[in-house]
């Protein structure tokens, strides 16, 4: 016999279960979009990074908290652009122990096509809500996760 507390719905655990699919089908969509550039959401999102550092290019260490992952995780995201020819490592003009990650030409190319590609993505997965709902949507992110960091990042 069913109690009233265990057949209840749980709202709760329902929006939970829905944001999970909808981190799905976002990294489903994202990873679609990124195909034709040529590079993993990992990838993309370091890329991402650098270019946040600007004139002062990161260290690896910086790369590692920024990504919060492991040094070597980065290592291996730093080798795979820098076969593509989108980083380049140089060395610290102020400690020769020390390796920066830069962006290249191609790295910067790469970038916008990146940004065109969010875009599209963005527009698959919003295409169902109107302008009012997207304000909407973007106001309970934002109360969720935090307002977005400067240069969308």
């Amino acid at each position: 016999m069913d109690t009233p507390a265990a057949s209840a719905p749980d709202p709760d655990g329902l929006l939970a279960e829905q944001l999970l699919r909808l981190t799905r089908r976002l990294h489903r969509i994202q990873k679609r979009h990124l195909e034709p550039v040529g590079i993993t959401p990992a990838q993309s999102r370091l890329l991402r990074v650098v270019a946040h550092y600007g004139d002062a290019p990161p260290r690896m260490a910086d790369l590692a908290a920024r990504l919060e992952v492991v040094p070597r995780a980065v290592t291996s995201l730093v080798d795979g652009l820098q076969a593509a020819g989108r980083v380049r490592r140089v060395p610290d003009p102020d400690n020769r122990r020390v390796i920066r990650i830069e962006l290249t030409d191609e790295g910067r190319a790469t970038l916008r096509e990146l940004r065109s590609a969010r875009r599209a993505a963005a527009e698959d997965i919003l295409a169902p809500l109107t302008v009012d709902q997207r304000e909407v949507l973007g106001g309970l992110l934002t109360a969720l996760a935090g307002p977005v960091p400067e240069g969308g990042r």
